[in-house]
């Protein structure tokens, strides 16, 4: 290639001259698709059980919503993938071309460039030709990009430049309507490298760099344009003062672009996307250059010699795009609509539950005292009057059987109410009340006086050690009815906790196993 051609010639001379050289993916995409089947299969196998919590545990609801949100993925990720068909039919249909995808906010300058470059490939003798998408099919046309200062372009429309180059124009980001803002979206899959214009009026505003991070992310060459870097002087001209359209000064343009570097790599440093891949900002005024007649030098005053320079750096990055593409767009969809929504909604869940649990397990210790105390105070004001009731037959059998089951009926109680989150197992051997068989009641005998011929009176009976033993073992029973459920409740948190961990970690996995496959593929040894 002569080296005395300006970077328009050179530029248009290489883009006549791209390779497009395929690049088997078969091994990748079958490892992306396995991947995916994987995880699937693992998310089902580790939906969470809630074994020993009852509908009103709050643990429960929180397993319901994490099991809701996986069952509900699978379909939504279908839909998300069915959604990139127009994307993919757009790139299989200039699979001979690279396509430059020229997107920023409305009213940045889009069509306005577009059609100039088309201008501009149409005055070196190459093929100028106009198309837009009608419901995904596309229609060529004759008509020049619609150009305006409102938001005029409603739909994907763009123009082929030579035999190899596409600009795609798109609605603008952050769109006055939804509609249009969404179709960008949803194209940019579609492209190579990204053309990202912002105006000098206000340049590299912040809701815009998140949608460049996203696609800086994707690992495509992206070159940020200030457009419309022109202003108006006054100028004195056979004695009027008329306004005149200047391009800005080459100090203006170097700050604006410092600035839109700046800020803009503050920006995807935040986002954890490597500044690095953030391409050096140009200036250009598209209106100055078609007011000066578009001369070598007016086309280099108005910044395209720059443009032409910055495009020819990203032109080998974007054919090495281009080759592992259909790669691509499948690995973003798993990292993007995938990946990303497990570790956004699901994990957060998780966190929370595991707290839950932590906080839960803590509560037992005050809940089984509860019950405890509770059965003490329901049972042992009864066992004054029980012993009276049976004193006369002295019937310890029937106390200790009236004693356990006001015990098992108490803890009943207690335990639906201080564990209504939980199905605890009672086992009514806890319950029995047992005492040591010389316990029971002592006759209280008066002796009659020796050769008296009486026999010694029976005035009473003294069961203050059957009292003192009873006291004891209903205590036992409690303690060992309340431990018992506290220990069983204990378990079945301690299930869902480590079900949690066990999701946790396929999550975990899948993720770095994508990561090793993003890393395959754009190393190159896909």
């Amino acid at each position: 290639m002569k080296t005395d051609l300006g970077n328009e010639h050179r530029f248009i001379a290489e883009v006549d001259a791209f390779e497009f050289v395929a690049q088997d993916l078969g091994a990748i995409l079958d490892s992306l698709n396995a991947w995916f089947e994987r995880l699937c299969v693992e998310l089902q196998a580790h939906r969470l059980v809630s074994r020993g919590l009852t509908e009103r545990s709050p643990l429960a609801r929180n397993a319901d919503a994490i099991n809701t949100l996986l069952r509900d993925a699978v379909p939504s990720w279908a839909r998300q993938w069915a959604s990139l068909e127009p994307a993919s039919a757009l790139a299989d249909h200039f699979d001979d071309k690279v396509l430059l995808l020229v997107f920023g906010k409305f009213n940045a300058g889009k069509s306005s460039l577009c059609n100039f470059l088309a201008d501009r490939f149409a005055a070196h003798g190459k093929a100028v030709q106009y198309f837009h998408l009608d419901s995904g099919r596309i229609v060529e046309t004759s008509a020049r990009l619609e150009e305006g200062t409102t938001e005029t372009t409603a739909r994907l429309q763009g123009v082929r430049l030579g035999e190899n180059l596409v600009l795609l124009d798109t609605p603008g980001l952050h769109s006055m309507t939804l509609e249009n803002a969404a179709l960008t979206q949803r194209f940019t899959d579609s492209a190579d490298a990204v053309l990202w214009l912002t105006s000098s009026t206000s340049p590299g505003q912040v809701q815009e760099l998140d949608d460049i991070a996203r696609e800086l992310h994707r690992n495509k060459p992206l070159l940020p344009v200030v457009t419309r870097s022109d202003a108006y002087d006054e100028d004195e001209i056979d004695g009027e003062i008329v306004k005149a359209l200047r391009n800005k000064t080459a100090r203006n343009r170097a700050l604006q672009e410092a600035d839109v570097a700046a800020r803009a790599a503050g920006k995807l440093v935040a986002m954890g996307v490597d500044a690095a891949l953030l391409r050096t900002p140009v200036s250009l005024s598209v209106h100055v250059a078609r007011e000066q007649g578009q001369t070598p030098a007016a086309l280099t005053e108005a910044g395209f010699d720059r443009l032409y320079g910055a495009l020819l750096a990203i032109g080998e990055p974007a054919l090495a795009y281009k080759r592992r593409k259909c790669a691509e767009i499948l690995l973003h969809h798993l990292e993007e609509n995938v990946l990303r929504t497990l570790l956004r909604d699901v994990l957060p869940l998780l966190d929370q539950m595991d707290e839950a649990s932590r906080t839960a397990v803590d509560l037992l210790e005050q809940q089984r005292e509860k019950i405890a105390a509770g059965i003490w105070r329901s049972v042992m004001p009864t066992l004054p009057e029980l012993l009276e009731r049976h004193a006369e037959t002295h019937d310890v059998t029937a106390i200790r059987n009236g004693l356990s089951q006001s015990v098992l009926d108490a803890f009943t109680r207690e335990a639906n109410e201080h564990l209504a989150g939980y199905v605890v197992a009672t086992d009514p051997a806890l319950a029995t009340i047992t005492v040591a068989d010389d316990a029971g009641y002592e006759d209280i005998v008066v002796a009659q006086a020796a050769g008296s011929g009486h026999p010694d009176q029976v005035v009473g009976v003294d069961y203050r050690r059957l009292h003192g033993e009873l006291v004891q073992a209903v205590r036992e029973s409690l303690l060992s009815l309340a431990s018992h459920a506290a220990d069983q409740c204990r378990a079945s948190i301690g299930q869902l906790a480590s079900q949690s961990d066990s999701l946790k970690q396929v999550l975990w996995t899948g993720e770095r196993e994508l990561r090793d496959l993003k890393q395959r593929l754009r190393s190159g040894a896909a």
